[in-house]
């Protein structure tokens, strides 16, 4: 997934990126809320974290532009107040769920997780094709039962295929998933990044939609 984490705290930014990033996941970040509206603006987030107390613009703030311009992305507010009017203002203005802080990192891990998982209609942790198994939880593939081993790259790319099972995926969408802003991508590499994971998985997963892109799907 791409997510997008929008905190202040440059510490706290550090250690939940790096978190994100060890799960499998394209993270971008914002220092403050203006930033945060330009990057939520700019690429297709699948869920975005929002601290709720930034300097420039504040979370709530962000969220109601996000949604007044028809952002879909699924919304996990992070505070520091735990009362009912801040949980209902928040869930109001379009949150989709609400973290109290201080946190576990596991906790807003499972959260990110989960919300990534509704945004795609995707209610269990793990989705079979086949005899191919993703546990998205895990970060786990299993074929005929036997683990697959994948790079980094390689899961976020089945995971991107995997979120829109049976739908066919632009390449531009692929790039925006699997890599973030830091990374220039060659004009070659989802061929090169689909032909690995055809070699581990086999060719009957994958199909190519000649100028439109990839599917993926049950053989």
């Amino acid at each position: 997934m791409r997510v997008l984490y929008a905190e202040d705290s440059e510490s706290l930014r550090r250690s939940v990126r790096r978190a994100l990033e060890h799960h499998g996941h394209t993270v971008d970040v914002a220092a403050n809320g203006r930033e945060g509206l330009e990057a939520s603006l700019t690429h297709d987030y699948d869920v975005i974290v929002l601290d709720v107390m930034m300097p420039e613009m504040d979370g709530l703030s962000l969220l109601r532009h996000l949604r007044k311009d028809g952002g879909q992305a699924h919304v996990l507010l992070l505070t520091a107040r735990d009362t009912i009017e801040d949980r209902v203002r928040g869930l109001r203005e379009g949150a989709d769920d609400y973290l109290v802080k201080p946190f576990a990192l596991q906790e807003l891990l499972a959260r990110v997780e989960a919300l990534g998982r509704r945004r795609h209609g995707m209610t269990q942790p793990v989705l079979a094709l086949g005899p191919l198994e993703l546990d998205f939880a895990a970060r786990r593939v299993t074929l005929h039962g036997a683990a697959v081993e994948l790079t980094a790259r390689e899961w976020k790319l089945l995971e991107c295929l995997a979120r829109r099972r049976d739908q066919v995926v632009p390449r531009s969408e692929i790039e925006e998933q699997i890599y973030d802003d830091k990374v220039e991508p060659m004009s070659n590499v989802v061929d090169t990044a689909i032909y690995g994971l055809r070699r581990k998985i086999g060719s009957g997963f994958i199909h190519t939609r000649r100028g439109l892109g990839y599917v993926l799907s049950a053989p």
